[in-house]
């Protein structure tokens, strides 16, 4: 099963909140991974907010830095390429959407997962639009 994660998804791989075990079973079922470009950057910056606000110490942060880029050797990173772009820009004409969301998105659609997981109610919302396949990762 091809499985593309948004980054609020993915990152609960890493920090223990709600949904990270659903996170977990569905990178368990996985064949293959996918994240968009742009999604390393986005997960290390929510380490850093963690550390910035002694959520985690550092070296809490460098723990998790670093099983994320060990992860991301095993990952296909989904570069933003000029049909990434298309998709994503047909996105935002057709749903609220912050510009990264629909990158993931987009990204989605180019790479061509069996499911997309999303931890954001209106992305999932975008990409059901989008005719993925989402599991939500939203509560009630």
């Amino acid at each position: 099963m091809r499985v593309f994660f948004d980054s609020s998804a993915f990152a609960k791989r890493y920090i223990r909140e709600e949904h990270t075990d659903t996170v977990l079973e569905w990178c368990d079922r996985a064949r293959e991974i996918a994240l968009s470009g742009i999604a390393l950057a986005e997960i290390v910056a929510a380490f850093c907010r963690l550390l910035r606000e002694g959520k985690i110490t550092a070296h809490q942060y460098a723990r998790l830095k670093t099983a994320l880029f060990y992860d991301a050797a095993d990952i296909s990173l989904c570069d933003l390429t000029p049909e990434v772009l298309h998709y994503s820009i047909l996105r935002l004409e057709a749903c609220p959407l912050r510009g990264m969301d629909a990158i993931h998105i987009g990204s989605a659609q180019v790479w061509k997962p069996d499911v997309f997981v999303s931890a954001d109610r209106r992305q999932s919302a975008a990409a059901e639009g989008a005719g993925l396949q989402v599991v939500a990762l939203v509560s009630a």
